[in-house]
């Protein structure tokens, strides 16, 4: 239950996608001078060394941040990814990659707030030793899917749930969905966007077609492959389902999606889909 860890995964292709993404939205969030709540039902250690061993055993994010971190063509959209990516490696050397809890950190304002849900005995102590002692930030050595129900709505009436397990347990697809029912419920208003890996099995595809069928006004679909599902190479892209996004948004990634296809597809077999329901 408790054997998957980021760390082998870190900066790569899906990690790119999800965290640019993340990165537009708390910007456009802050744009009001009004404070909001960033939650992370499956925050993971915060940050990781891309030196590491774990890192060093699948090298995923040499086919992933490296190969847009030093382009200076990559889209204007990008920079504030690659501006947190900088901060936390002190310039331009890629030695550590950062979690969603570390990119919030950076991004919210000592008036917001982030609460980060975290079950791994060992990615929670890496996490409360970075992230623990920020005086707006709460963390939780509990089932984000549960811990969740309790913190919204938030005070502010704003904010954004991210929820991105690691489907290591097929009841996982099925637990994002009832979450999203019963989050809507509490909080209509909210920003949820839910990562999925996009994997040679029929799970993700039904999940999606449920967050399709779910009663709101708006949301969107994009999705990056860097290969063919049949090219046996284990989890080939991912997607994302953000409910109630920013109205900027898929003009953004209408600029951004066709650059990382390029950038990071391989062997020319890169591809993207943007979908959206409007109200």
């Amino acid at each position: 239950m408790l054997s998957y860890r980021h760390g082998f995964h870190a900066g790569n292709h899906a990690d790119v996608l999800k965290h640019i993404v993340l990165t537009l939205i708390l910007d456009y969030l802050k744009q009001k001078n009004k404070p909001y709540w960033f939650i992370d039902t499956h925050a993971g250690a915060g940050k990781y060394s891309l030196e590491s061993e774990f890192s060093n055993k699948t090298s995923e994010h040499l086919d992933g941040i490296k190969k847009i971190f030093h382009d200076e063509k990559k889209p204007l959209a990008l920079a504030k990814y690659t501006e947190v990516i900088r901060k936390l490696n002190g310039g331009d050397q890629l030695k550590q990659y950062p979690g969603s809890p570390w990119i919030a950190s950076q991004m919210l304002s000592h008036e917001d707030r982030i609460r980060l849900f975290e079950l791994h005995p060992t990615d929670l102590t890496s996490l409360l030793h970075t992230l623990g002692k920020k005086p707006n930030t709460k963390i939780y050595g509990e089932d984000g899917f549960n811990g969740l129900k309790a913190l919204i709505p938030p005070p502010p009436k704003r904010g954004l749930v991210l929820t991105d397990p690691s489907y290591e347990i097929k009841n996982d697809y099925l637990k994002v969905v009832e979450s999203l029912k019963d989050s809507l419920k509490r909080f209509e208003t909210g920003i949820y966007m839910v990562w999925c890996p996009l994997i040679d099995r029929p799970e993700p595809l039904t999940m999606l077609k449920q967050l399709q069928k779910l009663n709101v006004r708006e949301w969107l679909y994009v999705s990056l492959s860097i290969a063919k599902s049949s090219d046996d190479i284990g989890m080939f892209g991912s997607y994302l389902f953000i409910i109630n996004p920013p109205w900027k948004l898929k003009e953004q990634l209408q600029e951004i999606m066709p650059y990382l296809t390029q950038q990071l597809g391989l062997n020319g077999h890169g591809s993207y889909e943007i979908d959206v329901k409007t109200s």
